[in-house]
This record gives structure tokens, C-alpha cells and sequence, in this order.
């Protein structure tokens, strides 16, 4: 579909495509979608990692580490994503796992509040997408620690109920 447009796709829509075979699990596709992609914008990190992580998350290790090691390769570097909130005219940046920051005891006491809160209306997280070789437990830790949850929990216990963030 996308090569029947009658001008040349953006590699974000190539990207958008990716990312649907990501959550789908449509490894076929991913590949064809992954070439194309790699292709455009080999310089971008992005085509790789999504790529290397539809591998991994169908269980190719091998195939995960040959997009790896081609992203190496081509002198490509992953930038660590990271989240900013501003909260009292002071902006504040997390990254995954982060416990540098000094109100992480706070964050932690409030993320946990908060997952009792989920828990208690029967929310269970999806940990699919968690690619790290640990148990169940270990990988609902990892999906708290994302550095967009973080930021929130800060914006929560910094500032009054109802306040935007």
C-alpha cells in the first residue's frame, strides 16, 4: 500500500509502519519495513532499534544482535531517551532507571501509591514489550521506572492536586 502513493513515502510513515509490526508482532513484515527504512535514514537510530527490538521480542536473538552489530557498524549511536517536566518554574530531566535525582525517595514512595491504586482497580501491565531476560516482577519494575512515569510522579508530589502537568 504504502509503495502504490504516487510520491515518495517519508521515512515516518515507514517508521509508524515499524511500529505497528512491533505491536502486532508481524516480524515478516518488519523486515521488509526495516529495510526500507534503513535505507532512507541509516543514520537514524531509531529504524535499528525498533528493528532489534521486533527480533528480540519474537524470541531471534541472533537476528537482534545482526542489527546490532550493523548499527555499530555504521558509527550509529542510540541517544538514551529522556523525559522533562518543569514543576515551580524549575525543569527537571529523568531518564530510564534513573535515581539520581534527590526527591527519588519521594518518586518512589508515590509510583508505588500509585501502582497499589492501579492494582486495586484490576489494571494489570503488559510487560510484551519488556526485552530484559527477568521474571514477570523484575520487568513491571522496569515498566515503573520509564523516565515519563518518573516525571509525573514528580509533577504529582510537587504540586497541587489538579494542577497541570
Amino acid at each position: 500500500m504504502i509503495r502504490a502513493i504516487p510520491w515518495k513515502p517519508h521515512v515516518a510513515l515507514w517508521m509508524a509502519l515499524l511500529g505497528a509490526c512491533r505491536v502486532h508482532g508481524n516480524v515478516e513484515m518488519g523486515e521488509c519495513v526495516g529495510k526500507e527504512i534503513l535505507e532512507l535514514e541509516p543514520e537514524n537510530a531509531a529504524g535499528y532499534v525498533l528493528l532489534s527490538n521486533i527480533y528480540a521480542a519474537a524470541g531471534n536473538s541472533h537476528l537482534c544482535e545482526n542489527v546490532e552489530q550493523q548499527r555499530k557498524a555504521r558509527g550509529v549511536k542510540k541517544q538514551l531517551a529522556c523525559t522533562w517536566i518543569e514543576v515551580n518554574n524549575e525543569v527537571h530531566m529523568f531518564v530510564v532507571d534513573d535515581q539520581d535525582h534527590p526527591q527519588m525517595m519521594e518518586i518512589c514512595a508515590e509510583l508505588q501509591r500509585l501502582s497499589g491504586l492501579m492494582q486495586d482497580a484490576a489494571y494489570v501491565p503488559s510487560t510484551k514489550f519488556v526485552l530484559h531476560n527477568v521474571g514477570e516482577k523484575a520487568k513491571v519494575f522496569h515498566l515503573c521506572q520509564h523516565s515519563e512515569k518518573l516525571a509525573i510522579a514528580l509533577g504529582l508530589i510537587n504540586t497541587a492536586p489538579g494542577t497541570p502537568l
